[in-house]
């Protein structure tokens, strides 16, 4: 296979702003100084966009942002990274959304987030011209448009032979109560791409397969589930679930890595891999994006993921 993928990251895009380390909030009108504080391009889409693009897949970014700063800054940095943003739809009157995020020095963190523009984009918006010629259609949080809505981008994608996948971004708490809002979508998809909390809450389950397994049994195609520090599962329609290992790193940042793990396997896929492999590669970027601060951490490409994955030892 070529490996040519034309991929159109749809949906969720956030400008995060974080800082670490921090381990509580000055009260009052307190200080204190940290290491780094950095902003980046983030989101279900927006992240997924920003390793796919790093791993050699031509990327066009759609959903929407607000015409403020904050949507000229998401503009930038995505071009930064080679992603185009000229789909993006530009809303007046409502903010780009944004997330500050107070990393810890076990690279976990709490979000303080706003939705904004990212709750105005459906079906009414899609660039169907634009999804028909493309490879891959990456839907990130289709819960914010409702599964309704994506099914008729996700059905028309795969009418015109176009790959689907899609990730969450509702944490396990919340990802109980949407399963019947975003269930119609799930037909449509080749991929789904969750981490354990969330498929287990959608699926009621006790055990991460089994939970994946129910999943299959609404018509998603496969699921790869992320697991954190276990790696990740990987449960097809058609054959045997296999687990693959997370690499053995120091943690800076956990943000972004479900994201990444999304393009890696998207990634492996499309140059013919088997789903192992991919996932192999989908581990592979999200341990160097976990390596430092933020969704876009790391100066790599297809060519050093590969190099980090066989020479890193696993988990």
């Amino acid at each position: 296979m070529s490996g040519e993928m034309r991929v159109i990251a749809m949906g969720v895009h956030v400008v995060d702003v974080l800082a670490r380390p921090i381990e509580a909030i000055p009260p009052g009108q307190g200080g204190q100084l940290v290491e780094e504080i950095r902003i980046t391009p983030a989101g279900s889409a927006g992240g997924t966009a920003v390793t796919l693009a790093k791993l050699g897949a031509t990327v066009r970014s759609a959903g929407a942002i607000g015409t403020d700063a904050l949507g000229d800054v998401m503009l930038e940095l995505l071009a930064r990274h080679g992603v185009d943003g000229s789909m993006l739809i530009r809303r007046e009157g409502v903010q780009t959304s944004a997330s500050v995020l107070p990393i810890r020095a076990d690279g976990s963190r709490p979000a303080f987030h706003v939705i904004g523009a990212n709750g105005q984009y459906n079906s009414a918006d899609a660039p169907w011209d634009e999804i028909r010629s493309a490879t891959h259609l990456h839907l990130g949080a289709p819960e914010f448009m409702g599964g309704e809505e994506a099914a008729k981008i996700l059905s028309f994608a795969r009418e015109h032979g176009v790959i689907t996948s899609a990730d969450l971004l509702a944490p396990g708490e919340q990802a109980s109560q949407i399963l019947d809002w975003i269930s119609p979508a799930f037909p449509h998809l080749d991929f789904l791409l969750p981490n354990d909390e969330q498929v287990l809450a959608l699926s009621g389950a006790n055990d991460l397969e089994q939970g994946c397994r129910s999943l299959i049994e609404r018509g998603v195609g496969c699921v790869a589930a992320t697991a954190g520090a276990e790696g990740a599962l990987v449960v097809p329609g058609d054959g045997e679930a296999e687990r693959v290992p997370a690499f053995a790193i120091d943690v800076v940042d956990t943000t972004g890595c479900g994201d990444s793990f999304s393009a890696g396997f998207l990634r492996g896929l499309s140059l013919g891999r088997s789903r192992r492999d991919s996932a192999v590669l989908g581990c592979a970027a999200a341990a160097l994006v976990a390596g430092g601060l933020g969704s876009d951490h790391g100066d790599f490409d297809l060519a050093a993921a590969d190099a980090f994955a066989a020479a890193t030892p696993t988990r």
